[in-house]
């Protein structure tokens, strides 16, 4: 039975949430569709999260499907409901915190959206990335949705017209009283300031006990409070066994991860950077050329422990955007042709017996490399690093683990030390 589920608006964010319940012992499983049929989930499942991929579509689009989503959880009587966002506040934040409130008829959800763990932190209703406002990190110069600004209640009321309030550890008090159920009429959203793993406790603990649990929001940083509170945290997981060499395939365009490539290439890694041809042109891998390019990978993946396949230009060209513009292709078209190549070379080098661990970094990507499998539901095992979660999907008969992180999480080290870490004979 359903205890609790999660609407998330990218496949790696519903991976990197999914997994702090799972790694608690909780039976979990993330789909990737949002008409996923809550009556077909089987009976042991405890948490079910839903990718609804709404992170690039229009406020509009957001809301309906929030909306929709949360009416059938109601239906379905699952206790409590979590909106998980992104990190960096990205994404379509306040028409979906506001579809989910409006569509339960609750007054108030609680939004927490520090994750400590990864150096990003609340204050006074401002949330910073390692000490830096989020508008002015690298999320503010994403090139397909920067954050523009970093005050939280102005992020909301730039797609909603629903009343927002700060609420901090020392000022808890004023939800108790002045926004109880018997008293609070018009309907509001609570942003809680928290720096620290401890604060996020404190206040969990304090909206349990308060009955203000049924209907809150935040990314991964608070769902790590959740098992604990919902009394989700069963038996530990059993060790899985990885294969020492791993292939990491790259959407990402985010600097963090740009920084992490950069750093595993001169620790040995091979990179493949994929030409503008290779990321773009549908039509490019049923070619000639194209077989003969995926036969050569797959002989260098025997010979190479480390791979890397990197969609991104080298330092300083510009040759994915001389490309797009020649050909007339729109910022989300480039985003999803390169999600849809990556489906078909991932495919290929499966169907080929490829032996390596898979990362892949980047929602969009994750997405577009299994659809081209035709996986529709994972189940995240367990965290290799904060953000960074190994997870099992099944195709056909095989069951097989795949790494994946978002864009903008982990250290530069981060590719080397799992290299290092997957070496080992159990993780």
């Amino acid at each position: 039975m359903i205890t609790l589920l999660i609407i998330a608006d990218d496949f790696t964010g519903a991976l990197d949430t999914g997994v702090q319940f799972a790694a608690s012992g909780a039976n979990t499983r993330v789909v990737t569709s949002a008409n996923y049929d809550l009556n077909q989930v089987d009976s042991e499942v405890q948490v079910l999260v839903m990718d609804a991929e709404t992170r690039h579509l229009s406020p509009r689009e957001a809301y309906d499907i929030v909306y929709d989503i949360t009416k059938r959880a109601i239906e379905q009587k699952i206790p409590y409901l979590y909106k998980k966002t992104d990190s960096a506040l990205r994404g379509n934040i306040g028409s979906e915190l506001t579809a989910m409130l409006s569509a339960t008829g609750e007054r108030t959800l609680s939004f927490l959206p520090a994750f400590p763990k990864m150096k990003r932190w609340t204050k006074e209703g401002i949330h910073y990335i390692d000490d830096v406002p989020v508008s002015e990190s690298v999320f503010g110069k994403d090139p397909f949705e920067p954050v523009t600004c970093s005050y939280i209640p102005q992020i909301i009321g730039i797609q909603s017209e629903v009343k927002v309030s700060i609420r901090t550890d020392s000022n808890r008090h004023l939800s108790e009283k002045k926004y109880s159920k018997e008293t609070q009429t018009e309907p509001e959203l609570l942003v809680w300031d928290a720096k620290t793993d401890e604060e996020l406790e404190t206040l969990g603990q304090y909206l349990y006990d308060t009955d203000q649990m049924h209907l809150t929001a935040g990314c991964a940083g608070f769902a790590t409070v959740l098992p604990k509170l919902l009394g989700l945290e069963r038996v530990s997981r059993q060790n899985i066994n990885l294969i020492p060499n791993l292939l990491v395939i790259c959407g990402s365009v985010n600097p963090i991860t740009a920084a992490q490539l950069d750093y595993a290439e001169k620790n040995g890694f091979l990179r493949i950077r994929l030409k503008p041809e290779e990321r773009l042109d549908q039509e490019f891998w049923t070619s000639s050329h194209g077989q003969e390019k995926l036969s050569q990978w797959k002989d260098l993946l025997t010979t190479h422990s480390c791979v890397i396949l990197d969609s991104n230009d080298l330092p300083g060209r510009e040759d994915t955007k001389d490309y797009a513009k020649a050909h007339g292709l729109s910022l989300d078209e480039i985003r999803m042709r390169i999600a849809v190549s990556y489906g078909y070379i991932l495919k290929y080098l499966l169907e080929s017996g490829l032996q390596s661990t898979l990362m892949i970094t980047g929602g969009d990507t994750l997405l577009g490399c299994m659809e081209n499998l035709g996986v529709r539901e994972m189940e995240p095992i367990c965290e290799l690093a904060p953000g960074t979660v190994l997870s099992n999907f099944s195709l056909g008969e095989k069951r097989n683990q795949v790494i994946s992180k978002s864009g903008g999480f982990g250290q530069e080290t981060l590719l080397v030390d799992l290299a290092c870490k997957i070496s080992s004979t159990t993780i």
